[in-house]
């Protein structure tokens, strides 16, 4: 099928489609024009890709996990528990993990400086920037 195709039964723009070629996430046959070719398959792998972005993983760690993510099932695929999968998914919450708290800290910096803020009319607008 032409990219054309492929972008109208997944629902993702050819440009994203072309960026996943790109980042070795979907294999594509070229034509004798030049064209691209997808089969079939491409439909599953591209929900696939969708499935594990939605989870927060980058096109790199997808990559190589891709290979372990079998079924359909966009909202939650199924894996085939591949050697060092459960590595490589727990080192990706942990780094999610690190940045939650790393947002904590500064929202809670944040918010204390919003608790120094006097209740009433401040004293003039910011400078505009830009």
């Amino acid at each position: 099928m032409l990219i054309g195709e492929l972008s109208r039964r997944t629902g993702v723009k050819a440009r994203l489609l072309r960026y996943y070629e790109a980042q070795g996430l979907l294999d594509v046959r070229r034509e004798q024009n030049g064209y691209r070719d997808y089969d079939e398959d491409s439909v599953v792998t591209v929900r696939r890709v969708r499935a594990l972005l939605d989870a927060g993983l980058s096109t790199e760690v997808i990559r190589s996990v891709l290979p372990c993510v079998r079924g359909e099932a966009q909202e939650a695929p199924e894996f085939d528990w591949c050697a060092d999968l459960r590595a490589v998914l727990q080192g990706e919450m942990t780094a999610m993990d690190e940045q939650m708290a790393d947002l904590r800290r500064t929202r809670g910096t944040l918010a204390g400086y919003l608790a120094q803020s006097p209740v009433g009319p401040t004293r003039g607008a910011l400078p505009r920037t830009g």
